[in-house]
């Protein structure tokens, strides 16, 4: 059975053997799952961590309506046999008085950082608190939130953090819609539309000039009006920088609206 936590101490206590972890913000899916499989294969320990982070939403953004289900997060860490669920307050990872943050320069500037400032620095401030508390050894996280993974690898690499940030592949329902959170706000008829994000960038895989790959990704979203296209840009890896063709490691990165529902994907290229 499962052992939920709920602080600091609770996590201080903890055997100090090898431990996989796994942070989420909970409303967990078969992706998050994916994850918890790898961690409980690969380590004599995993834990779980559920808590929706204040400091990564903007005002404008959807922290209060952001999906809690705490329950079904339990059940369904206890069917794929995780030890530990971390579940604190704000004030255990966010004392009160708590004035410090991470910023990871550049990484946390482009593509979703560009429209949601302050986001990565959310992030990589509570991935860093509750690497602090929970001390893993290693960490999952899938490639479906790339730029973050991204960002946190850099942080890790720069403050020197003894864990090994582990990156797995992004978990698709059978017609390519990536897994998110999110999905759930979708209509029926938006969810239907929605797998056009994954079409789009398969449909720029045979390219090497960013140019024409952005173009034949834009043809193929422009086939579904209802959705909002936010950004569409092809960057280096690990860098995110701009390039013009692809020759070395490089992703596609898209996001964009239906409705009000936010949503993003990528897909790092075969050639690189």
């Amino acid at each position: 059975m499962t052992q939920v936590l709920r602080t600091a101490a609770e996590l201080r206590a903890l055997p100090r053997e090898s431990l996989g972890f796994v942070p989420t913000m909970g409303a967990l899916h078969e992706g998050h799952a994916a994850l918890l499989r790898r961690s409980v294969q690969e380590n004599p320990r995993t834990l779980l961590s559920v808590f929706v982070n204040p400091t990564q939403f903007g005002p404008a953004e959807d922290f209060s309506r952001y999906p809690r289900t705490f329950e079904a997060d339990l059940a369904l860490a206890e069917r794929e046999k995780v030890d530990y669920l971390f579940a604190p307050l704000p004030e255990e990872i966010y004392p009160p008085g708590w004035r410090t943050f991470i910023e990871v320069e550049k990484l946390q500037e482009v593509l979703c950082g560009k429209y949601r400032p302050g986001h990565f620095r959310g992030v990589a401030t509570v991935v860093h608190r509750l690497f602090q508390l929970v001390r893993p050894h290693k960490a999952y996280f899938g490639q479906k939130d790339l730029q973050q993974c991204v960002v946190l690898e850099k942080m890790v690499a720069d403050l020197g953090l003894p864990v090994s940030i582990e990156i797995c592949p992004t978990v698709r329902e059978q017609d390519g819609l990536a897994l998110s959170s999110r999905n759930r706000y979708l209509t029926a008829e938006e969810r239907e539309q929605a797998p056009v994000i994954y079409r789009a960038l398969l449909a720029a895989q045979e390219e090497k000039e960013v140019s024409l790959l952005l173009a034949r990704a834009r043809a193929m979203l422009a086939q579904v009006p209802a959705f909002e296209l936010q950004y569409l840009e092809v960057r280096s890896l690990p860098n995110l920088e701009e390039i013009s063709r692809v020759e070395g490691r490089a992703a596609i990165f898209v996001a964009g609206y239906f409705g009000k529902t936010r949503l993003i994907d990528n897909r790092i290229f075969k050639s690189a």
